[in-house]
């Protein structure tokens, strides 16, 4: 696995995914893998109806299910921000040296995951958790605790396709609940590259743009009108997700590697050491997970 990007076809029409598998098999010599299949669920909390409890806004939960794992983002408007949270740290010490600022329960964002399928579900029902499926919000259940449910709300339905041996392709369709066809997602993987900053050029250029974007264009057929974006997140949004501090251990160790690296020869069994963030595993896809729920939270389908 390695450095993915994501684009959004928001007005794709229904028979897109047959265009697009026509152009990479005859055009790109494309190999098929498979299908590419995940659901999407989201949820919301109902703490505003237990008696005598006050909260500012309720929070949202969404859960996307991909292979064996889930990947469940909570957000809680009320909570700070990572960032946020550091930067009072800071104004604190420089005001008042000596006094400590007690960390948040948790902050705005959390990402777990979770394995396997359906062990969410469970857990909010043996919790009699106070969630309840957006879609069915003011239906029976409401604030009880037993409305969490188990029906997808919506899914991505489509194929994966391999393009030489450094490429994969997956392309699929956004359905609904009910069958409708909302556009779809485009998502190319560079296998070779297990992590690349988007970090911008002079122009505002980044690396996504050179290294994907004529690749997604050339799978894309040929449609009028087409609406297509790019799906992104910047390094420091992603930290910020994650709120991992850097560990300066190994940042020094890596570069003194760096520095002690003279042979420009690749020898046998020079294999670069895994990192963190490299794009490899779950945490590739972890990371594609958390841009589509960002982008169907976007157009308000979650």
């Amino acid at each position: 696995m390695g450095y993915t990007g994501l684009a959004r076809w928001i007005n794709a029409p229904t028979a897109s995914i047959e265009l697009i598998h026509q152009n990479i098999m005859r055009n790109h010599q494309g190999q098929y893998k498979g299908k590419w299949s995940l659901s999407i669920r989201s949820y919301r909390s109902t703490l505003s109806s237990i008696p005598g409890y006050q909260v500012h806004a309720e929070r949202s939960m969404c859960a996307l299910t991909m292979n064996d794992n889930v990947f469940v983002l909570l957000e809680d408007p009320a909570a700070p921000m990572h960032v946020e949270y550091q930067q009072k740290l800071a104004e604190l010490a420089s005001a008042q040296p000596g006094v400590a600022l007690p960390p948040p329960v948790h902050f705005r964002h959390t990402f777990p995951t979770l394995s396997p399928p359906g062990a969410l579900e469970q857990l909010l029902a043996q919790l009699r958790a106070r969630w309840v499926p957006v879609r069915a919000a003011g239906q029976k259940g409401q604030g009880t605790g037993t409305g969490t449910g188990t029906g997808q709300q919506l899914s991505i339905e489509g194929h994966v396709y391999a393009i030489g041996t450094d490429w994969l392709v997956r392309a699929g369709n956004v359905l609904l609940a009910g069958g409708a066809v909302k556009g779809m997602f485009l998502e190319a993987e560079y296998l070779p590259l297990p992590t690349m900053p988007t970090r911008a050029n002079e122009r505002g250029e980044t690396d996504l743009q050179f290294l994907l974007s004529n690749l997604l264009l050339s799978v894309l057929p040929n449609v009028p009108d087409a609406r297509i974006v790019a799906v992104t997140i910047g390094d420091a949004q992603w930290e910020e997700i994650l709120w991992e501090e850097p560990d300066e251990d190994e940042q020094k160790k890596a570069a003194e590697q760096g520095e002690d690296e003279d042979d420009i020869y690749a020898k046998e069994g020079d294999l670069p050491p895994t990192r963190k963030g490299d794009w490899v595993g779950v945490e590739r896809d972890r990371r594609s997970a958390f841009l589509i729920i960002g982008a169907l939270k976007q157009e308000g389908l979650l």
